[in-house]
């Protein structure tokens, strides 16, 4: 799956300089990024890296003697790269510790000119499973139905899962920064033709599971859970994160919910 880097720009104050621009880039984590001066030094340019709002030295080049030197911060260590004709910086195998912001300054018998980075790592997706949980369809008359349960998880920030059918949004939950198992329910006939699909994507990947409802609703055997399956959803993710959570479904019912408990 391709990895997609977002950039998106924005006028910001950075790091008490007023108007420096900001440019937001978005990596997953495991892999590598590189901040790009959008420059080619000139002999007497200083380039210079910092990290985070104490201003933490990342690494620089000195100016007529060309020379680099990278921080010997735990964090960095072994994991960055300067390019000594641009002062590109590069940072390997990327974990969740190297968010945040990256100053440039490039001196030059001109004034310094400063850009400012904000970097976010994401953490690696799992793959969604999905799982019949009930036999019986609380909403429905048909006792020819079955609820699934679509899971993934060590969710991090900005996740969210969903029901698709064919290219119709079902149901939606997502979560802005916690690190459990998020679960999202479906009911469905056991003849239905129609084909649906869990989702679970943050803004730079996804993945997705097809529901094979003759493969998981014709079974003798079902996983069950403490749960309710109900055409229109409210989910409660942890009891002591439940305000972190949101969740949106077209239809909905007064009285109709789901109690997840994790």
């Amino acid at each position: 799956m391709d990895i997609i880097i977002f950039l998106c720009f924005s006028s910001l104050i950075a790091n008490g300089v007023f108007g420096v621009e900001v440019k937001s880039v978005s990596v997953m984590e495991g892999h590598s990024v590189t901040l790009h001066t959008d420059v080619v030094k000139q002999r007497d340019d200083k380039i210079m890296w910092y990290y985070g709002p104490e201003n933490t030295f990342v690494a620089r080049i000195n100016g007529k003697a060309n020379s680099t030197m990278l921080s010997d911060e735990e964090m960095f260590r072994d994991r960055m790269k300067m390019n000594n004709q641009t002062g590109d910086l590069t940072i390997t195998h990327i974990t969740s510790q190297h968010s945040g912001l990256y100053t440039l300054k490039i001196s030059s018998n001109m004034k310094p000119t400063y850009k400012t980075f904000n970097l976010t790592v994401y953490a690696r997706l799992s793959v969604p499973v999905n799982s019949r949980v009930s036999s019986q369809c609380s909403s429905s008359s048909s006792s020819s139905c079955c609820c699934v349960l679509c899971s993934v998880v060590n969710v991090s920030h900005d996740v969210s899962v969903s029901w698709y059918k064919g290219k119709s949004l079902l149901s939606s939950i997502s979560v802005s920064d916690l690190n459990i198992r998020l679960s999202l329910p479906l009911e469905v006939e056991y003849q239905d033709t129609n084909t649906y699909r869990c989702v679970v994507n943050n803004p730079i990947t996804n993945h997705t599971q097809h529901l094979h409802i003759t493969q998981l609703c014709h079974t003798s055997e079902a996983v069950y859970y403490k749960i309710s399956c109900f055409r229109s959803i409210h989910v409660l993710c942890d009891r002591h994160h439940h305000h972190q959570c949101v969740h949106t479904q077209k239809r909905r019912s007064s009285e109709s919910y789901v109690n997840i408990t994790i």
